[in-house]
């Protein structure tokens, strides 16, 4: 197997203790190397390529089915996989493709919390008024008795409905499977996708946390946004191509909503003529939501136990059907 993200050496001393026949090869620095155009790196990692059988890591070679005929499973370190959906070949194959779906949901809820309690409280205000040295009172409000609508109730959403009921608030949320409205834990209302106007009608925070697909690029657009209350955020943890950029552009701009606050953007790093650097109703991250200081150690642990499960025959975890993306 290969491993193409640079590991400690414990992380690889882990993944070769999940038994004898597993012979790992860090090609980290050649995927890198190659990238950089280094022909003779591309020729070694042509070579390893050609005898891998599994591949766990951040980033795949380029052309990996026709370099890798031998490829069963792959293994990423990431919960979205668009990115590596995008090669058609290898969304096409019959190599498996698994993910570390739950790892970030414990980061992003409580990152999702940061965000409303930063805009009940007046943060950025306060962060303008320290920059100015003003001292002007202002009153802040609480997150208690308002509504958040979770679009996307998977791992990270379902965090986010616990950490919310915890403060006192209503949750609505919208799950892709649902096909009428309903209750689930910590959900007032669930409702199917076809009852998103209402879920951004009612909401005082909007927070996306849904795969990107065909289907959910460009789900919040300028016809969603002016659905929105004018006093509402959107929060989107997700993948910026979900929401239209320019129109949430012109709604920060002309008060369609209050604020939001962005971890994700369509392109990143976020180009320095956005608008949305200079918008004082924003705040952004530089796609930091999922990160936690053990985030490496916990993936490998989930990618040995797929390992475990590979090795002995058994269904994989957190297997991705390539088709829907998620």
């Amino acid at each position: 197997m290969l491993v193409t993200a640079p590991l400690d050496e414990a992380s690889l001393q882990r993944i070769r203790a999940v038994g004898s026949r597993v012979k790992v090869t860090d090609v980290s620095e050649l995927l890198r190397a190659e990238g950089k155009g280094d022909a003779n790196a591309a020729r070694k990692l042509d070579t390893l390529l050609a005898e891998a059988e599994v591949i766990y890591g951040f980033r795949l070679p380029e052309d990996l089915v026709r370099r890798a005929p031998r490829l069963r499973w792959v293994q990423v370190m990431s919960a979205g996989v668009d990115r590596f959906l995008e090669d058609e070949e290898f969304r096409k194959s019959k190599v498996v493709l698994t993910n570390v779906s739950g790892i970030h949901a414990v980061p992003i809820g409580e990152f999702v919390i940061c965000l409303m309690l930063m805009f009940t409280k007046g943060a950025p205000l306060s962060f303008q008024l320290k920059q100015q040295r003003k001292w002007e009172r202002f009153l802040p409000t609480v997150l208690r008795d308002k509504t958040v609508g979770i679009v996307g109730l998977g791992s990270i959403g379902r965090e986010v409905a616990r950490l919310s009921k915890a403060f006192g608030m209503r949750v609505l949320a919208m799950r892709r499977s649902a096909r009428a409205t309903g209750r689930a834990r910590y959900v007032d209302l669930l409702l199917p996708p076809d009852r998103l106007p209402q879920l951004l009608a009612q909401s005082d925070f909007v927070v996306l946390a849904l795969p990107l697909t065909m289907e959910t690029r460009g789900l919040i657009g300028e016809r969603e946004l002016r659905t929105m209350k004018r006093s509402a955020y959107l929060i989107n943890i997700a993948c910026g191509e979900i929401v239209d950029e320019p129109a949430l552009v012109r709604a920060l701009e002309e008060g369609w909503i209050a604020g939001a606050g962005l971890d994700v953007f369509a392109t990143e790093p976020l180009p320095p003529d956005s608008r949305l650097w200079e918008l004082p109703n924003v705040i952004f991250s530089p796609h930091i939501a999922g990160g936690m200081e053990d985030y490496v150690l916990r993936a490998t642990e989930i990618f040995c136990e797929n390992l475990k499960r590979y090795l002995s025959g058994k269904r994989l975890l957190n297997v991705v059907d390539k088709r829907r993306g998620y």
